[in-house]
């Protein structure tokens, strides 16, 4: 038998699939637009904590070193020294540099615990310097700051005139020695800003003559062939109260054969040597009762093919004045030479008859080779050393000429 379905069952049984599947389908709808919406204020809640996290991230990888620098940027007449400083808080610097427009860079020294750089020397005057710095935290994260400025531009100034000269070969007792043309009352300044620098390496020490003058030798004489150079970083060096150094120059001589020469001034001969072995004796004449020869040890400071040597000059009043006086070379400031001398007569290797000078037979005119005054003064340079001995003078003062060999080594350091 077969049962057919009642319609209105069937057509019941179909429209309530319908209206189920519709309300699942408007209740999915009504989820979505709920979540939607409600997520709207929930949804917003989260994009903001997404911002905020974003942002926390991006601020944890700044560095939070602060890299400070002394002078301001765009700083005008900035002082040479004393005012530059690198400093770095919440970190440690790890890179600073100093240069000047020529891209030269002064030297500088980071603290050890990292929180500072100082320059190891003065600035030049009337120049424009740029600072580059880089600071760590304690995460490794850098920061860097640049700045800018320019130092200031002396009305007073002051240079140093010096011997020897660049290029020059000179003997074993040749110190370097620099005269100033104002009075320095900042020495320890000034001299922090020469460096003496030798080849093979020697220790070389500087010692003030007052003032205005400062000297440099190794303890004992040069040794034979030694290079030396010398570095003036004058530049910007506040010698005294306002007065400016405004000289960079680099000097540099070469130490010549081992010549010294020995005075008794009671045999009235000179020994010359060389490397300690004696090439020649020389009859003399030196300085006369009341007028003796300084003793000790003379460097030659300069030499005079002729000159004129006047008693006035050197408080004799009118004793001499000689105007030709041929083959000269100065032993001290104060007048001493050794000298040729054509009007000595029979004195040389017999007697004293100078007027402190040390004096070698030569002929007026100083024309012939072969005397002793020329042969001495062809074969000398200048910082030969010649040493008087047995005159009954005091030993010549350390600062009448270039002869500070006759200081002790403690005294010359102190």
């Amino acid at each position: 038998m077969n049962v057919r379905p009642i319609s209105g069952a069937s057509v019941d049984a179909r429209g309530r699939g319908t209206k189920g599947v519709r309300a699942l389908i408007l209740g999915a709808l009504l989820l979505a637009v709920t979540a939607c919406g409600g997520g709207g204020s929930g949804s917003g809640s989260g994009d903001a904590k997404a911002e905020q996290g974003g942002s926390a991230a991006a601020e944890t990888k700044q560095s939070e070193a602060v890299v400070s620098i002394t002078p301001k940027d765009g700083a005008k007449s900035v002082d040479t020294s004393g005012v530059l400083k690198v400093s770095a808080g919440k970190g440690k610097l790890t890179e600073v540099q100093v240069k000047d427009a020529k891209g030269t860079a002064i030297a500088g020294k980071i603290a050890a615990d990292g929180a500072s750089w100082t320059p190891s020397t003065h600035l030049a005057s009337g120049t424009k310097y740029s600072v580059h710095a880089i600071a760590k935290d304690s995460k490794g994260r850098t920061a860097a700051e640049d700045s800018s400025f320019t130092t200031l531009t002396p009305k007073n100034t002051f240079i140093g005139t010096f011997t020897p000269e660049d290029g020059s070969t000179v003997g074993v007792g040749m110190p370097f020695s620099i005269r100033f043309t104002r009075g320095i009352t900042s020495p320890e300044d000034v001299e922090k800003a020469i460096t003496v620098k030798t080849s093979p390496a020697v220790d070389v020490e500087g010692h003030w003559f007052g003032n205005d003058r400062l000297d440099f030798r190794p303890e004992q004489y040069w040794k034979e062939g030694t290079k030396v150079t010398v570095d003036l970083n004058l530049n910007g060096v506040e010698g005294r109260d306002g007065v400016y150094g405004k000289q960079n120059k680099t000097v540099s001589f070469t130490i010549g054969r081992n010549q010294v020469s020995v005075v008794d001034a009671k045999k009235h001969t000179m020994k010359i040597t060389q490397d300690g072995k004696t090439i020649k004796t020389l009859k003399v004449t030196t300085g006369k009762p009341g007028y003796d020869t300084w003793n000790g040890q003379m460097v030659i400071s300069e030499k005079l093919a002729v000159t004129r040597m006047n008693g006035e000059t050197v408080g004799y009043g009118g004793e001499y004045d000689i105007k030709d006086v041929p083959h000269a070379a100065r032993l001290t400031d104060s007048g001493t030479f050794i000298h040729g001398n054509y009007w000595g007569g029979d004195a040389f290797g017999n007697y004293n008859a100078s007027h402190g000078c040390v004096g070698l037979r030569d002929v007026k005119g100083g024309y012939d080779s072969g005397v002793p005054a020329a042969w001495f003064f062809n074969h000398s340079l200048i910082g030969d050393v010649v040493v008087v001995k047995n005159s009954d003078d005091a030993t010549v003062a350390p600062e009448n000429g270039l002869n500070g060999w006759n200081m002790s080594w403690e005294k010359w350091k102190a």
